[in-house]
């Protein structure tokens, strides 16, 4: 399959790119700079900026750009830059493909969302069919998936990605964590019964994988393991597998000084199930904590 991949340099794109290449597909990478290598394309999405070329080429789109959203302090700037690398980038993709002739589309688009989409629902089951909830995320994921709408108008398949917690040593979640559990000086996240929609890297890159190749699925899919576990259940397991004692507790007083406004966010209760990916009989590798924590300190 030709992939043509947007935020190929990110904590979730690197991974993908080396995966979709060493099982034989043809990969071109969209970058911001002057190409280096064949297998480059440049763009700018913040202009509105694409080469139809280089998306007619192409069997399938995956859209992963996007500023991170735990990278900074979060100030107004930061904000906008969230909303807008996202927007920006969608936008530009899902109008290229739509302005294409028919037969030179791509056959399907997967664009990246978040669970963030739902807000805080607190210990509330929520699926793929649930309204968009309130708060700063649930607000970008909303118009996020809406830039994906004129692929999607133009009869192409849009498969929105709604990510969770992808687990691995080096970078997401757990990454920053590391540290504290090994000095001893880390504990669950305020009142640590926020739920934690993980998952793990495998699963992450072999569910997109799937995404990929099932033309019935289309939509909003939950990209999270099929057990949620709370903030404090994910810190007594990490400390377990560490051999490191999880007793200070960080108040959430202290993360607001911390983090600024991405506080609210990491103190987020969001019960998420992927339904889509269960219907559709996809096949976890690690679909319990333990052993996805167990795969992510390996790397």
């Amino acid at each position: 399959m030709r992939i043509l991949l947007a935020g190929a340099s990110g904590f979730l794109g690197t991974r993908l790119a080396d995966r979709l290449t060493a099982d034989g597909h043809q990969l071109t990478r969209l970058v911001r700079r002057p190409p280096r290598t064949p297998d480059e394309r440049q763009w700018n999405p913040s202009a509105g900026q694409l080469d139809p070329v280089a998306v007619a080429e192409a069997d399938a789109v995956v859209n992963l750009a996007g500023a991170g959203v735990g990278d900074k302090r979060w100030n107004d700037d930061y904000r906008r830059l969230i909303r807008t690398s996202r927007v920006d980038s969608t936008t530009t993709l899902a109008t290229t493909v739509a302005g294409l002739p028919a037969d030179d589309r791509p056959r399907v688009l997967l664009n990246s969302s978040a669970v963030g989409w739902y807000g805080n629902t607190g210990d509330r089951v929520v699926e793929e069919d649930a309204p968009a909830g309130e708060g700063f995320l649930a607000d970008v994921c909303r118009v996020w998936e809406a830039a994906t709408r004129p692929a999607e108008d133009a009869g192409v398949r849009v498969v929105r990605l709604r990510t969770g917690l992808p687990l691995h040593r080096d970078g997401g979640l757990l990454k920053p964590q590391l540290l504290p559990f090994k000095l001893g000086i880390a504990g669950r996240l305020g009142s640590g019964r926020q739920w934690l929609p993980w998952i793990s890297m495998e699963d992450w890159l072999d569910a997109t994988r799937f995404l990929l190749d099932h033309d019935e699925i289309s939509g909003p899919v939950n990209v999270v393991g099929p057990n949620p576990v709370t903030n404090a259940e994910f810190t007594r397991e990490l400390a377990r597998q560490l051999h490191r004692p999880a007793i200070v507790p960080i108040p959430a007083l202290a993360l607001k000084v911390a983090l600024g406004g991405f506080a609210h966010e990491a103190l987020t209760s969001t019960r998420v199930l992927p339904s889509v990916l269960t219907r559709a009989g996809y096949p976890y590798h690690h679909p319990t904590l333990p052993t996805a924590l167990t795969a992510a300190l390996k790397g």
